[in-house]
C-alpha cells in the first residue's frame, strides 16, 4: 500500500517539476535539472571538505585575514580563467564543449554541447564565473587543511595574474607606439 502512494507522490512531484521547468523556460532550452544536479554536487563537495576540516579538528579563524581574502580573490580569478578559457586546458573541456575560435590572448571561445547531461557541464566549464565558485571553495578548503602549500600555490597564481596584466599592458603600449 505504501508503494502505490509513494509512486503517486513521485509522479505528482515529477509533473510539478516539469510544469515549473516549462513555465520558467518560456520556450527556451534551460537545463534546470542539470543546474540542480550541479548545485547538489557543489553542496556535497563543500560538505565533504567541511567535514574533513571538522574531523581533523582544524580551528576556523574568527574572520578571514584581509591578505588571504585578496590572495584568494586574485588566485581564484587566474585559476578560473586558466581552467575555463585557456588553450592548454581545452582537453579538460572538450568532452562537454565544441571549439568556436580564439577569444583573446591564449584563450578560446567554446560552446557547451547540447546533448543532455553535457550542456550543464559545458556551461559550467566554459564560464569563469561558474568555475570560480568551485575554485574559491577549493582554495578555502586548502587554506583550512593545508595552509602553507595553498598559500604558496595562491601566491604563484597571483604572480601569474600580475604577469598577465603586465604582458597585456606591454602589448597595448607596443600597439600604441607602433600605430597598430
Amino acid at each position: 500500500m505504501g508503494t502505490a502512494t509513494d509512486g503517486r507522490f513521485a509522479d505528482r512531484l515529477r509533473q510539478r517539476l516539469r510544469r515549473a521547468e516549462r513555465t520558467y523556460s518560456a520556450g527556451e532550452e534551460r537545463p534546470l535539472r542539470g543546474y540542480a544536479a550541479a548545485m547538489a554536487a557543489f553542496g556535497v563537495y563543500t560538505a565533504a571538505w567541511a567535514t574533513v576540516v571538522k574531523v581533523r579538528g582544524r580551528p576556523l579563524p574568527d574572520r578571514p585575514d584581509p591578505w588571504d581574502v585578496a590572495l584568494t580573490a586574485v588566485a581564484t580569478f587566474r585559476l578560473s580563467r586558466l581552467l575555463s578559457k585557456a588553450s592548454v586546458t581545452s582537453p579538460l573541456r572538450a568532452p562537454f564543449t565544441t571549439f568556436q575560435g580564439p577569444q583573446g590572448p591564449a584563450e578560446l571561445h567554446e560552446e557547451a554541447r547540447s546533448e543532455e547531461g553535457r550542456s550543464t557541464a559545458g556551461e559550467l566549464v566554459t564560464c569563469p564565473f561558474c568555475v570560480s565558485v568551485w575554485v574559491a571553495s577549493t582554495l578555502t578548503a586548502g587554506q583550512l587543511l593545508c595552509p602553507r602549500a595553498t598559500r604558496v600555490t595562491m601566491g604563484a597564481l597571483t604572480a601569474l595574474a600580475g604577469a598577465d596584466a603586465l604582458q597585456l599592458t606591454y602589448g597595448a603600449l607596443v600597439d600604441k607606439t607602433t600605430g597598430e
